[in-house]
């Protein structure tokens, strides 16, 4: 289980490295953007991706990983 969740932070850590080294600029705009966005809204939109990651490691764990 440890070592599960070790693997998962990894993987996230090394996406999010990928965005930060390749298109720093790119994450500027994007957060400017989403500065605009209402609060109630990015809640929505981060409970939307919370439900798909709980969908996918379930599936991923249901498929013998």
């Amino acid at each position: 289980m440890l070592a599960t969740g070790a693997l998962a932070l990894g993987l996230v850590l090394i996406v999010e490295g990928l965005v930060y080294a390749l298109a720093p600029h790119a994450i500027e705009r994007m957060l400017e953007a989403f500065r605009l966005v209402p609060p109630e809204a990015r809640r929505a939109l981060g409970l939307a991706a919370m439900a798909a990651g709980l969908v996918l490691v379930w599936l991923a764990k249901s498929l013998g990983a």
